[in-house]
């Protein structure tokens, strides 16, 4: 080996660099030990203590001295699934982005082209370029983006000017949006940093105006989603009292009375008045006239006075108190259009109230003065200082400080309201927070004060995102994940579980079947793994380790150990031939030996694996890296760290003869005809692709939400359940009306799946969706389960929701186009690769066709058995992931039997007709190819049984492509080359070997 001690050099220092990279880890994972253990599962102490080390020394090395803040960015972070916590993608909307930046244009061009935008945005499509389309295809050329009816106006002032071509108006616009969602990054950031949660984690998406959110170790779930998704829009309205729209309500009621069913004006007497008798108002006494009690002791009180729970006092800044549940329907009465033309005052506008933690099953609603042009008249911008604090009765608020201008105005209004006797409504991102009155004349300094029906949680967060700022456009999650620390810490104990094993059994197997050689690769795979983590340390901003990233370790494993089999297989093949050990090693390592093969097949890696980088996202990405950097550190280490042992026997005279008395003949001396059955194996595998495409279009997938969109959770009970009846519970009208229920590990534990709301995206909803599961569950529990208990991620929690997943139908189809490009791609880009590097378009031809056949035999066994097996075989990101990973293997097979069938063609040492030449090249693989394949088999086979029910199928999938992936290398790769090789060809060849 040249250059030897240059080699042996870099190899030392490459792993001191990665043991001096992962002494962080330990050292920081040593820290937060050291904070949870003195937190007790305090969040808040954990925090604390971390922060009063953050700047002393906790790590030194003797000549330099680290802080705790610099250790912990230098450390591998642990993902969701591992650590626990809540992991978030926002959209920022660009289509309210684009409504302001167009002043609301009233032109119905443009609102035509943005809801056009909307349905119409494919998959990976940006809305902007949707957007785009959308507005050509509407205005057809008559309409300009530079027309004053659009983006020429006061908000674009000195940017876009009359005249202007679309073309440049549009890079203004993706300017535009694109501070916009700087700004939103900007804002949330701020937000998060105030929240307090142990190394949050926010990036941007690329140019899809998404923002990725990780949150490890948060735990009260909706609390954290509603702070990210506030817009921070604070505004201040005058409010209208009860007595000047009593009249109103009467002329509404009576209006949708002659148009509602009738089912819906009659109540019971107890609902309101028999609750109320006590509070006799002027609101009560509009109702007295509308009341016609019946013999049975029901009354007739109309569609919209049927649904009060209690009518506002006189004076009362609110009209009524109604259900939560019946607020849709009320919405839907006063926005329609006869109704709206009852109101004897312009510009009103209907608002509900905050609902209390006591009573949220009740709200009030209030109705709001606006200006002559509808809008409030002080807004949130004014806000130069908030904190919590607790107003004059001790209780939670939030005191707020005004500029200059923000004051003199809230002089002006407070003095109004002071002289009128109705109240200032505080609303927050379109929900009236608290209407207070002012008794005492005009409020001068800028000094407010929000209080209502607050926790002190949530005065902080509103505190924390006054200060932190508004969003410029609603933040919505179209993708989250919850996973809770029982289930994260369950991760771990599983994937170290499964690597040790794998570790420990591809160790004993290299001994058993190569003997000393078989040592020096397990050395090679030792010091691969330091290699591995050391260079997951050193990644800029911080490596995040997943489950998937810990398969994609142990993989590297089975992949560590391929390239040291080539090489001995061949140095074998060499020994028997007669040569040396000097000689039979330097022509295995040789280009000509085993090296040709190796890059090949790596190189073919490299491509799908760079393929799932690319098109994959969070936990796949994760994998990708691992298995991307597990094929460079194992190349390094096979070929040179196990050469140095090599090559110290070779110069002290030591015999090495790469196996072991017992295994000396194993996979020798086959003469298997694979040409002679052609035949069978094509009408195996043809009945196997038809009967595959049958059960596609028949049986179909269990496609996960990833694909199709939906909510999935992950819920544990203190008891066995029967899926079919919690499924009966949760698809009634009144709770889901569509969900499936599976078991999902055991009988205590079920995986629950829903498309319920999952167009609408807003906190309000998430919660809805979370306390009707709560509320449809609770029974099917032995003990009786708060809320709390249910929905949030404490830690030790073992009962209740473990894992909750949530994918947006935006984010589904960017996902199923990124997973159809990433399989095409991967086949393509291949191909290619093999057309050069064979340099014949048949071993391409016979590489994708096997490729291809492997592809559709596991989707087949997917299709097929799904509804059978006892654990979960969804197609989603996931499956993508192990399909191209199967992929990868596959022409890792193909292209090893395809270096010895070239060798053999070019060569002139073999003798007989073609199919024998060929044949005999695939006779001699069948030690590397078997023993490659079984060793990845027995890695796959011990994740599938210790790697825990979240990746079983995502296994499964890899462990029935490695075994159809080797079939197809030998019976459908090699024969469809020799069938597409022209008879010219193959006359030529046998004459130069037979000459």
């Amino acid at each position: 080996m040249q250059n030897k001690g240059l080699i042996k050099f870099f190899a030392i220092i490459f792993t001191l660099v990665s043991v001096y990279q992962l002494s962080f880890t330990f050292v920081a994972n040593g820290v937060a030990e050291d904070a949870k253990t003195f937190a007790k599962g305090d969040t808040k102490k954990e925090l604390a203590y971390l922060d009063s080390i953050g700047k002393k020394d906790v790590m030194s090395l003797g000549f330099t001295k680290f802080t705790y803040n610099e250790v912990r960015e230098k450390q591998i972070n642990k993902g969701l699934d591992l650590e626990g916590g809540i992991n978030v993608i926002l959209q920022v909307s660009v289509k309210d982005i684009l409504k302001g930046l167009a002043n609301d244009s009233k032109n119905p061009t443009f609102n035509r082209a943005l809801d056009r935008a909307s349905k119409e945005q494919k998959g990976n499509q940006s809305f902007l370029d949707a957007f785009f389309d959308a507005f050509e295809a509407e205005s057809n050329g008559t309409l300009k983006l530079a027309s004053n009816e659009v983006f020429y106006n006061r908000n674009l002032e000195g940017e876009i000017k009359l005249g202007m071509t679309d073309d440049q108006v549009k890079v203004v616009l993706r300017k535009k949006v694109a501070e916009s969602v700087e700004s939103a990054y900007g804002v949330l950031r701020e937000r998060i940093d105030k929240f307090g949660v142990v190394q949050p984690n926010i990036q941007k998406l690329g140019e899809s105006g998404r923002i990725l959110v990780e949150l490890p170790g948060a735990k009260d779930i909706d609390r954290i989603k509603n702070l990210l998704q506030s817009t921070a829009q604070l505004e201040f309205w005058e409010t209208y009292k009860v007595e000047e729209l009593g009249n109103f309500f009467v002329a509404a009621n009576d209006a949708l009375k002659k148009t509602e069913t009738k089912s819906a004006n009659t109540t019971s007497v107890d609902t309101t008045a028999k609750a109320k008798e006590t509070k006799s108002t002027k609101v009560e006494d509009l109702l007295t006239d509308n009341k016609k009690t019946n013999k049975k002791g029901t009354e007739d009180l109309g569609p919209l006075f049927s649904k009060i729970v209690m009518p506002g006092q006189q004076g009362a800044p609110y009209v009524a108190v109604f259900n939560v549940k019946d607020t849709a329907k009320i919405n839907s009465y006063l926005n329609r259009q006869d109704i709206k033309a009852l109101l004897p005052v312009a510009n009103a506008r209907f608002v509900w109230g905050k609902t209390s933690s006591k009573t949220p099953e009740f709200t009030e609603l209030y109705v709001l003065k606006g200006t002559s042009d509808g809008v409030p008249p002080l807004s949130g911008g004014v806000i130069v200082e908030a904190k919590d604090t607790y107003d004059q009765f001790g209780k939670p608020a939030v005191s707020m400080q005004m500029n200059p201008v923000g004051a003199r105005k809230w002089e002006e209004i407070t003095g109004n309201v002071s002289k009128q006797g109705n109240a200032i409504a505080i609303v927050l991102d379109n929900q009236v927070y608290s209407a207070p009155g002012v008794s005492k004349g005009a409020i001068s300094g800028g000094q407010s004060e929000i209080s209502g029906n607050f926790t002190i949680a949530e005065t902080k967060d509103l505190a924390n995102v006054l200060r932190a700022g508004k969003l410029p456009a609603k933040a919505e999650i179209v993708q989250s994940e919850v996973v809770g620390p029982s289930l994260g810490q369950e991760a771990i104990d599983n994937g170290i579980l499964s690597s040790l094993v794998g570790l420990l059994l591809v160790s004993l197997w290299m001994v058993i079947y190569y003997g000393r050689a078989g040592w020096y690769a397990n050395v090679a795979l030792a010091v691969n793994l330091i290699l591995i983590f050391g260079a997951m340390a050193s990644f800029p901003g911080g490596f995040v380790l997943t489950l998937p990233g810990i398969a994609g370790i142990v993989l590297t494993m089975g992949t560590a150990v391929d390239a040291n089999i080539i090489i001995y297989e061949r140095a074998k093949e060499e020994l028997r031939e007669g040569k040396t050990l000097d000689n039979a090693v330097i022509a295995a390592f040789g280009w000509k030996g085993a090296m040709r093969s190796i890059i090949d097949a790596n190189v073919t890696h490299v491509l799908t694996g760079l393929i799932l980088f690319i098109f994959g996202n969070g936990p796949i990405k994760g994998f990708a890296t691992t298995l991307l950097i597990g094929i460079f550190t194992s190349l390094f280490t096979s070929i040179f760290i196990a050469r140095f042992f090599i090559d110290r026997d070779i110069i002290k005279g030591r015999s090495l003869m790469f196996s072991t008395a017992m295994t000396k003949n194993w996979f020798t001396g086959f003469n298997f005809d694979f040409l002679k059955i052609k035949k069978i194996s094509y009408t195996f595998s043809t009945i196997v692709v038809i009967g595959s495409c049958v059960s596609f279009y028949f049986n179909g997938f269990d496609q996960g939400i990833d694909f199709v969109g939906g909510r999935t959770f992950q819920v544990k009970f203190d008891k066995p359940v029967n899926p079919e009846e919690v499924k009966e519970v949760l698809a009634s009208k009144d709770v889901f009306e569509s969900a499936e229920a599976k078991t999902f590990g055991n009988t205590s534990q079920l995986k629950i799946t829903t498309k319920y709301k999952i167009q609408e995206e807003n906190a309000t909803v998430d919660k809805e969706v979370n306390e009707k599961l709560y509320n449809a569950l609770k029974k099917f529990y032995a003990k009786q389960i708060s809320y709390e208990e249910f929905i949030n991620t404490n830690e030790g929690k073992n009962i209740g929701v473990v894992q909750a997943v949530k994918v947006g139908p935006a984010v589904a189809e960017d996902i199923k186009t990124n997973a159809y490009w990433a399989v095409i791609g991967a086949m393509i880009v291949v191909c290619l690769y093999l057309v050069v590097s064979f340099r014949k378009y048949q071993y391409s031809l016979g590489a994708i066709a096997a490729v291809a056949h492997d592809v559709i035999f596991v989707l087949g066994v997917y299709s097929l058995l799904y509804k059978y097996m006892p654990f979960h075989m969804e197609i989603d990101q996931h499956f993508i992931a192990a399909i191209l990973t199967v992929i990868g293997y596959s022409m890792n097979d193909t292209v090893i039997v395809f270096d010895r069938v070239r060798e053999f063609l070019g060569g002139a040492t073999h003798h007989g007709s073609f199919n024998k030449i060929v044949n005999d090249s695939i006779n001699t693989t069948l030690s590397r190819t078997l023993n490659t394949s079984l060793t990845m088999i027995l890695v796959l086979a011990i994740m599938f049984v210790f790697g825990g029910d979240s990746i079983r199928g995502f296994i499964f999938a890899m462990l029935v492509g490695i075994v159809i992936g080797t079939y197809s290398s030998l019976f459908i790769a090699t024969p469809v080359l020799v069938d597409t090789i022209s008879s010219d060809d193959k006359k030529h060849i046998e004459e130069e070997h037979n000459a």
